[in-house]
């Protein structure tokens, strides 16, 4: 009897490396031809998916910023707007913020007077077609006072203003459009949220029309996108203090909408409501908002239709069937004397009064 030695070239391994040379046998065995022909039209269907998955993230993201504001809202009000109901919040297709000053009374008038609908028909417009329009001014340096009140008794007689906790002024007009958004989203429940200024005319139902061909979009900034010059000059009208921000000297701003009227989806809207106490203020209210867009996947949609001139230009659009959604003269950042020319404006300019009774959005 004896023991027979073992051959000192076995090496005994252990079940786990066993597993993991099969593994890796498994890797290296040779593909079929079958297999090779596959592996090219892997490649697409990947990026596909990881493309789908990019977008639901992005989506549900957002979603959960507007879950956010809205719950920040309930519990603690946003910019002096009333809190909403938890439940029974009416579903409207968009908000119209019509930016207004104490002085402009007779802008207001000429305003109501034209494209903005008054009394029964404002409410009816409301509830069938689920736009909502207002005026909207903050208060006086000094609250309670006869330009508060003023408006107070404009606001029992007419029943169509926005009241915002800010102090009114023309320096702080990027504050005024950020607490705009975070009252009107703590408000309405809207598929978009427009800001216009008091001196331009607008066609309600073909602007209704124009953002409802972008409900595909999720993140949607709508306007005429321009990228004026950085302006360092004191003194000028525009100058932007924080000038040495955009690069050299002569540098032009990144793209944005012109302040005169612009529109931006419930997601936007939404994610300013939840940012607002970090979101910086540049001295140009227009300039603010599109750098509150950039790194966010956000889609810029360039309408010129949102800009057009006064008589003879919009008229001319209008009769090739074109017709515009604002008008305003650029040499005034508006309607040059609007409260006298508005009206003409409308007459030659505006769409047919029963066009947003017939318009489907």
């Amino acid at each position: 009897m004896w023991t027979v030695p073992e051959p000192k070239e076995i090496i005994r391994r252990s079940t786990l490396e066993v597993e993991k040379m099969s593994l890796v046998d498994g890797d290296c065995a040779p593909k079929s031809a079958g297999d090779a022909r596959d592996v090219p039209g892997e490649v697409p269907r990947t990026q596909d998916v990881i493309q789908t998955l990019d977008r639901t993230i992005s989506n549900l993201e957002m979603e959960l910023a507007s879950a956010k504001a809205t719950q920040e809202s309930m519990l603690h009000g946003a910019a002096g707007a009333p809190v909403p109901e938890p439940t029974g919040k009416r579903k409207h297709f968009m908000v119209v913020g019509v930016n207004t000053a104490f002085s402009s009374r007779k802008r207001r008038d000429s305003v109501r007077a034209t494209w903005m609908p008054q009394g029964e028909k404002r409410r009816t417009m409301e509830e069938e077609k689920g736009i909502v329009i207002r005026f909207v001014i903050g208060h006086s340096a000094t609250p309670g006072g006869i330009l508060d009140r003023a408006i107070d008794a404009e606001d029992r007689k007419h029943g169509d203003f926005m009241r915002l906790d800010h102090v009114e002024g023309y320096l702080e007009l990027a504050a005024k459009t950020k607490a705009y958004f975070v009252a009107a989203v703590s408000t309405w429940d809207a598929e978009y949220y427009v800001k216009v200024d008091d001196d331009v005319h607008v066609n309600i139902a073909t602007l209704g029309n124009t953002l409802a061909r972008h409900r595909s979009k999720p993140r949607a900034y709508v306007g005429c996108m321009k990228s004026g010059p950085v302006l360092a000059q004191k003194g000028v009208r525009y100058h932007e203090p924080e000038y040495w921000k955009f690069g050299e000297w002569g540098n032009r701003y990144f793209r944005h909408a012109s302040g005169q009227l612009y529109a931006i989806s419930k997601d936007l809207a939404s994610y300013i409501a939840l940012n607002q106490h970090v979101l910086h203020k540049y001295a140009n209210e227009d300039v603010s908002l599109g750098s509150w867009f950039i790194g966010l996947d956000v889609e810029h949609v360039d309408d010129r239709r949102l800009c057009c001139g006064t008589p003879p230009d919009c008229e001319w659009k209008a009769q090739a069937g074109n017709a515009c959604v604002a008008s305003f003269d650029w040499s005034c950042s508006g309607i040059c004397k609007s409260a006298d020319r508005i009206k003409e404006v409308h007459q030659r300019c505006g769409e047919s009064e029963n066009a947003i009774w017939n318009a489907e959005f």
